[in-house]
Protein backbone atom coordinates (compact mmCIF):
# COMPACT_ATOMS: atom_id res chain seq x y z
CA UNK A 1 0.00 0.00 0.00
CA UNK A 2 1.48 3.32 -0.56
CA UNK A 3 -0.23 6.87 0.39
CA UNK A 4 -0.30 9.25 -1.76
CA UNK A 5 1.53 12.77 -1.56
CA UNK A 6 -0.63 15.77 -0.01
CA UNK A 7 -1.18 18.61 -2.58
CA UNK A 8 -0.09 21.09 0.57
CA UNK A 9 2.56 19.67 2.88
CA UNK A 10 1.28 19.59 6.43
CA UNK A 11 3.46 20.81 9.16
CA UNK A 12 4.98 18.61 12.14
CA UNK A 13 4.69 19.49 15.41
CA UNK A 14 5.77 17.92 18.97
CA UNK A 15 4.88 18.18 22.54
CA UNK A 16 6.05 16.91 25.59
CA UNK A 17 2.99 16.81 28.27
CA UNK A 18 1.93 14.98 31.10
CA UNK A 19 0.07 11.22 29.73
CA UNK A 20 -3.14 12.03 31.04
CA UNK A 21 -3.42 15.40 28.82
CA UNK A 22 -1.66 13.80 26.16
CA UNK A 23 -4.09 11.16 25.74
CA UNK A 24 -7.13 14.23 25.99
CA UNK A 25 -5.22 16.53 22.92
CA UNK A 26 -5.32 13.12 20.94
CA UNK A 27 -9.12 12.47 21.44
CA UNK A 28 -9.54 16.05 19.56
CA UNK A 29 -10.56 16.25 16.11
CA UNK A 30 -7.03 16.43 14.77
CA UNK A 31 -5.53 12.61 14.84
CA UNK A 32 -2.19 12.42 16.28
CA UNK A 33 0.32 10.61 14.16
CA UNK A 34 2.15 9.32 16.89
CA UNK A 35 3.48 9.28 20.43
CA UNK A 36 6.20 8.01 22.78
CA UNK A 37 5.02 7.40 26.40
CA UNK A 38 7.28 7.06 29.17
CA UNK A 39 6.36 5.15 32.23
CA UNK A 40 3.15 3.93 31.37
CA UNK A 41 1.52 2.05 28.68
CA UNK A 42 -1.82 3.39 26.68
CA UNK A 43 -4.29 1.26 24.97
CA UNK A 44 -4.49 3.47 21.95
CA UNK A 45 -2.95 2.66 18.73
CA UNK A 46 -1.61 6.09 17.96
CA UNK A 47 0.85 5.86 21.08
CA UNK A 48 3.73 3.55 21.92
CA UNK A 49 5.82 2.98 24.80
CA UNK A 50 8.95 2.97 26.27
CA UNK A 51 9.88 -0.16 28.19
CA UNK A 52 12.13 1.57 30.80
CA UNK A 53 11.14 2.65 34.31
CA UNK A 54 10.67 5.81 35.46
CA UNK A 55 13.27 7.70 38.12
CA UNK A 56 11.48 9.88 40.53
CA UNK A 57 8.36 9.87 41.41
CA UNK A 58 6.78 12.26 38.39
CA UNK A 59 3.49 11.74 36.32
CA UNK A 60 4.12 9.59 33.10
CA UNK A 61 4.84 11.89 30.10
CA UNK A 62 4.57 11.58 26.82
CA UNK A 63 5.89 13.15 23.12
CA UNK A 64 2.66 13.44 21.12
CA UNK A 65 3.66 14.16 17.26
CA UNK A 66 0.90 15.94 15.57
CA UNK A 67 0.71 16.50 11.17
CA UNK A 68 -1.84 16.32 9.22
CA UNK A 69 -6.04 16.90 9.44
CA UNK A 70 -6.03 13.38 7.74
CA UNK A 71 -3.75 10.11 9.22
CA UNK A 72 -4.05 7.05 7.39
CA UNK A 73 -2.25 3.73 9.51
CA UNK A 74 -1.19 0.37 7.71
CA UNK A 75 1.36 -2.47 7.87
CA UNK A 76 4.15 -3.27 6.27
CA UNK A 77 5.90 -6.14 7.65
CA UNK A 78 6.39 -6.12 11.16
CA UNK A 79 5.96 -2.18 10.87
CA UNK A 80 2.86 -0.74 12.10
CA UNK A 81 2.93 2.83 10.63
CA UNK A 82 0.74 5.96 10.65
CA UNK A 83 1.20 8.69 8.02
CA UNK A 84 -0.74 11.74 6.82
CA UNK A 85 1.36 11.72 3.42
CA UNK A 86 3.98 14.10 3.95
CA UNK A 87 5.40 12.41 7.29
CA UNK A 88 5.13 9.18 8.99
CA UNK A 89 5.91 7.66 12.45
CA UNK A 90 6.79 3.59 12.50
CA UNK A 91 6.63 1.20 15.62
CA UNK A 92 8.56 -2.11 15.22
CA UNK A 93 7.91 -5.03 17.49
CA UNK A 94 9.73 -8.47 17.37
CA UNK A 95 10.29 -11.45 19.42
CA UNK A 96 13.81 -12.70 19.30
CA UNK A 97 12.09 -16.43 18.95
CA UNK A 98 15.60 -17.97 18.51
CA UNK A 99 16.70 -15.94 15.65
CA UNK A 100 19.48 -14.33 16.86
CA UNK A 101 19.62 -9.98 17.36
CA UNK A 102 21.76 -9.75 13.80
CA UNK A 103 18.96 -11.17 11.88
CA UNK A 104 16.19 -9.28 13.82
CA UNK A 105 18.22 -6.06 12.88
CA UNK A 106 18.44 -6.62 10.01
CA UNK A 107 14.57 -7.74 9.34
CA UNK A 108 13.42 -4.85 11.54
CA UNK A 109 14.94 -2.39 9.03
CA UNK A 110 13.99 -4.21 6.47
CA UNK A 111 10.30 -3.52 7.19
CA UNK A 112 11.01 -0.21 8.07
CA UNK A 113 12.86 0.81 4.62
CA UNK A 114 10.08 -0.88 3.13
CA UNK A 115 7.37 1.04 5.38
CA UNK A 116 9.43 4.69 3.56
CA UNK A 117 8.14 3.41 0.79
CA UNK A 118 4.48 2.43 1.22
CA UNK A 119 4.22 5.90 2.93
CA UNK A 120 5.88 8.09 0.74
CA UNK A 121 8.13 9.70 3.30
CA UNK A 122 10.98 8.47 2.35
CA UNK A 123 13.68 9.95 4.69
CA UNK A 124 14.60 9.20 8.44
CA UNK A 125 14.45 11.95 10.61
CA UNK A 126 15.07 9.59 14.18
CA UNK A 127 15.36 6.67 15.38
CA UNK A 128 14.93 5.05 18.77
CA UNK A 129 16.12 1.45 19.38
CA UNK A 130 15.73 -0.89 22.61
CA UNK A 131 16.92 -4.18 23.17
CA UNK A 132 17.41 -5.97 26.19
CA UNK A 133 20.03 -7.18 27.39
CA UNK A 134 22.34 -4.52 25.13
CA UNK A 135 25.78 -5.62 26.84
CA UNK A 136 25.84 -9.28 27.15
CA UNK A 137 27.65 -11.58 25.09
CA UNK A 138 25.22 -12.69 22.43
CA UNK A 139 27.74 -16.01 21.32
CA UNK A 140 31.26 -14.38 21.05
CA UNK A 141 29.85 -10.82 20.14
CA UNK A 142 28.27 -8.13 22.47
CA UNK A 143 24.77 -7.80 21.60
CA UNK A 144 24.91 -4.46 21.12
CA UNK A 145 27.55 -5.21 17.86
CA UNK A 146 25.24 -7.65 16.84
CA UNK A 147 22.37 -4.82 16.05
CA UNK A 148 24.89 -2.50 14.41
CA UNK A 149 25.93 -5.29 12.14
CA UNK A 150 22.14 -6.01 11.43
CA UNK A 151 21.29 -2.52 11.10
CA UNK A 152 24.24 -1.56 9.07
CA UNK A 153 23.31 -4.77 6.79
CA UNK A 154 19.66 -3.16 6.01
CA UNK A 155 20.94 0.17 5.16
CA UNK A 156 23.17 -1.03 3.02
CA UNK A 157 21.20 -3.19 1.51
CA UNK A 158 17.82 -0.40 1.06
CA UNK A 159 20.75 2.43 -0.20
CA UNK A 160 20.50 4.72 2.62
CA UNK A 161 23.24 6.63 3.81
CA UNK A 162 24.94 4.37 6.45
CA UNK A 163 28.37 7.30 6.49
CA UNK A 164 27.51 11.30 6.20
CA UNK A 165 23.42 11.63 6.11
CA UNK A 166 22.61 8.89 8.28
CA UNK A 167 19.89 9.66 10.99
CA UNK A 168 19.58 10.89 14.12
CA UNK A 169 19.09 7.69 16.66
CA UNK A 170 19.79 6.07 19.96
CA UNK A 171 20.27 2.63 21.26
CA UNK A 172 19.60 2.01 25.04
CA UNK A 173 18.88 -1.69 26.65
CA UNK A 174 15.29 -2.24 27.68
CA UNK A 175 14.31 -4.34 30.54
CA UNK A 176 12.50 -7.11 29.02
CA UNK A 177 11.17 -8.30 25.79
CA UNK A 178 12.34 -8.14 22.17
CA UNK A 179 13.50 -5.88 19.52
CA UNK A 180 11.70 -2.46 19.64
CA UNK A 181 12.28 0.29 17.24
CA UNK A 182 10.52 3.44 16.82
CA UNK A 183 11.68 5.87 13.98
CA UNK A 184 9.75 9.43 12.43
CA UNK A 185 10.41 10.00 8.82
CA UNK A 186 9.08 12.62 6.23
CA UNK A 187 9.35 13.48 2.78
CA UNK A 188 12.17 16.25 2.76
CA UNK A 189 15.72 15.11 3.83
CA UNK A 190 16.74 16.35 7.38
CA UNK A 191 20.71 17.89 7.83
CA UNK A 192 23.14 15.71 9.86
CA UNK A 193 24.83 17.20 12.39
CA UNK A 194 28.12 15.74 13.98
CA UNK A 195 30.26 16.44 16.76
CA UNK A 196 33.59 18.10 16.63
CA UNK A 197 34.29 16.74 19.97
CA UNK A 198 33.52 13.41 18.80
CA UNK A 199 34.79 11.14 15.86
CA UNK A 200 31.08 10.77 14.33
CA UNK A 201 29.86 7.38 15.24
CA UNK A 202 30.29 5.50 11.78
CA UNK A 203 33.57 6.07 11.60
CA UNK A 204 34.23 4.36 14.96
CA UNK A 205 37.49 1.80 14.81
CA UNK A 206 37.27 -1.85 14.52
CA UNK A 207 37.75 -2.59 18.53
CA UNK A 208 34.00 -1.23 18.68
CA UNK A 209 32.66 -4.17 16.21
CA UNK A 210 32.90 -5.27 12.90
CA UNK A 211 30.04 -2.69 11.68
CA UNK A 212 30.02 1.08 13.20
CA UNK A 213 26.68 2.19 14.29
CA UNK A 214 24.47 4.13 12.22
CA UNK A 215 23.47 7.35 12.92
CA UNK A 216 24.44 10.82 12.99
CA UNK A 217 24.97 13.00 16.42
CA UNK A 218 21.82 15.27 15.80
CA UNK A 219 19.64 15.79 13.11
CA UNK A 220 18.00 19.57 11.80
CA UNK A 221 14.63 18.98 10.28
CA UNK A 222 11.98 21.10 8.86
CA UNK A 223 8.74 21.08 10.16
CA UNK A 224 7.19 23.64 8.07
CA UNK A 225 5.31 26.80 8.92
CA UNK A 226 8.88 28.26 9.48
CA UNK A 227 9.58 25.74 12.42
CA UNK A 228 12.69 23.99 12.98
CA UNK A 229 13.12 20.99 14.34
CA UNK A 230 16.85 20.13 16.36
CA UNK A 231 16.50 16.19 17.32
CA UNK A 232 19.47 15.14 19.32
CA UNK A 233 21.06 11.05 19.24
CA UNK A 234 21.98 9.46 22.41
CA UNK A 235 24.60 11.73 23.71
CA UNK A 236 26.79 10.21 26.55
CA UNK A 237 29.98 10.98 27.78
CA UNK A 238 32.66 10.43 25.24
CA UNK A 239 35.63 12.48 23.86
CA UNK A 240 37.10 11.22 19.96
CA UNK A 241 35.91 7.96 20.28
CA UNK A 242 36.46 7.49 24.01
CA UNK A 243 34.78 6.50 26.98
CA UNK A 244 36.14 8.88 29.86
CA UNK A 245 35.31 9.73 33.47
CA UNK A 246 34.38 5.84 33.54
CA UNK A 247 32.83 4.84 37.33
CA UNK A 248 32.04 8.50 38.09
CA UNK A 249 28.33 9.68 36.94
CA UNK A 250 28.67 12.98 37.96
CA UNK A 251 31.59 13.43 35.69
CA UNK A 252 29.57 11.58 32.67
CA UNK A 253 27.32 13.48 33.25
CA UNK A 254 29.07 17.01 33.28
CA UNK A 255 31.40 15.35 29.64
CA UNK A 256 27.61 14.91 28.08
CA UNK A 257 26.58 18.24 28.76
CA UNK A 258 30.08 19.79 27.12
CA UNK A 259 29.02 17.41 24.02
CA UNK A 260 25.39 18.69 24.34
CA UNK A 261 26.52 22.06 24.10
CA UNK A 262 28.90 20.92 21.33
CA UNK A 263 26.03 19.66 19.19
CA UNK A 264 24.02 22.84 19.65
CA UNK A 265 26.30 25.18 18.80
CA UNK A 266 27.23 23.38 15.93
CA UNK A 267 23.95 23.18 14.82
CA UNK A 268 23.23 27.26 14.89
CA UNK A 269 26.24 27.05 12.80
CA UNK A 270 24.16 25.44 10.28
CA UNK A 271 20.32 27.23 10.75
CA UNK A 272 19.13 30.71 12.24
CA UNK A 273 17.03 29.41 14.81
CA UNK A 274 19.19 30.20 17.70
CA UNK A 275 18.73 26.84 20.01
CA UNK A 276 19.58 26.95 23.64
CA UNK A 277 20.70 24.19 25.36
CA UNK A 278 18.53 25.19 28.43
CA UNK A 279 15.51 24.85 26.28
CA UNK A 280 16.18 21.08 25.27
CA UNK A 281 13.45 19.08 25.79
CA UNK A 282 15.72 15.83 27.11
CA UNK A 283 15.28 12.09 28.12
CA UNK A 284 17.53 11.05 30.14
CA UNK A 285 19.05 7.22 30.65
CA UNK A 286 20.66 6.39 33.83
CA UNK A 287 22.14 3.06 33.81
CA UNK A 288 22.39 2.61 37.85
CA UNK A 289 19.21 4.20 40.19
CA UNK A 290 21.09 5.35 42.84
CA UNK A 291 23.02 7.49 40.29
CA UNK A 292 20.05 9.59 39.72
CA UNK A 293 19.85 12.17 42.33
CA UNK A 294 23.04 13.04 41.47
CA UNK A 295 23.03 13.62 37.60
CA UNK A 296 20.02 15.38 38.44
CA UNK A 297 21.88 17.97 40.69
CA UNK A 298 24.49 18.20 38.22
CA UNK A 299 22.13 19.25 35.63
CA UNK A 300 20.31 21.69 38.05
CA UNK A 301 23.52 22.99 39.03
CA UNK A 302 24.38 23.48 35.30
CA UNK A 303 21.51 24.77 33.57
CA UNK A 304 18.53 26.12 36.81
CA UNK A 305 16.01 24.18 38.52
CA UNK A 306 13.97 26.69 36.19
CA UNK A 307 15.38 25.83 32.88
CA UNK A 308 12.68 24.04 30.16
CA UNK A 309 15.64 21.35 30.38
CA UNK A 310 14.88 20.15 33.67
CA UNK A 311 11.08 21.48 33.94
CA UNK A 312 10.39 18.96 31.08
CA UNK A 313 13.12 16.24 31.19
CA UNK A 314 11.91 12.37 31.87
CA UNK A 315 14.30 9.99 33.58
CA UNK A 316 14.66 6.41 32.87
CA UNK A 317 16.06 3.28 33.88
CA UNK A 318 18.11 1.63 31.19
CA UNK A 319 21.40 0.08 30.65
CA UNK A 320 23.67 2.24 28.15
CA UNK A 321 25.41 0.88 24.77
CA UNK A 322 28.45 0.60 26.01
CA UNK A 323 29.36 -1.26 29.80
CA UNK A 324 31.31 1.71 31.46
CA UNK A 325 28.97 4.49 30.22
CA UNK A 326 26.66 5.23 32.84
CA UNK A 327 24.55 8.32 31.95
CA UNK A 328 22.89 9.14 28.09
CA UNK A 329 20.63 12.07 26.95
CA UNK A 330 19.06 12.62 23.81
CA UNK A 331 16.82 15.36 23.26
CA UNK A 332 14.50 17.29 20.97
CA UNK A 333 13.52 21.56 20.81
CA UNK A 334 11.75 23.32 18.19
CA UNK A 335 12.26 26.97 17.23
CA UNK A 336 11.29 29.12 14.22
CA UNK A 337 14.36 28.83 11.92
CA UNK A 338 16.11 27.91 8.82
CA UNK A 339 18.86 26.23 7.96
CA UNK A 340 21.18 28.38 6.39
CA UNK A 341 21.97 27.93 2.16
Amino acid sequence: MRIGTPVTASALSVGRAPLESTLHTGAQAQPPLGALAYGQAANVPWMSSVNAPVLFAHAPQADLWRAGARVDAGRSGAVRWRTDGHWAFGIIDLPEDGEGLESLAETGYRDLFQALQDTGCPHLLRIWNYLPRINEDGGGLERYRQFNVGRQRAFIDAGHAVYEGSPAACALGAQEGGLSIRFLAGQLAPLAIENPRQVSAYRYPSSYGPRPPTFSRAALADMGDGQLALLISGTASIVGHATVHPGDAAEQTRETLRNLAAVVEAANQRCTAGFDMAELHPVVYVRHPGDAPRVRDVLTSALGADATFLQHAVFLQADICRQDLLVEIEAHAVARGAVKA
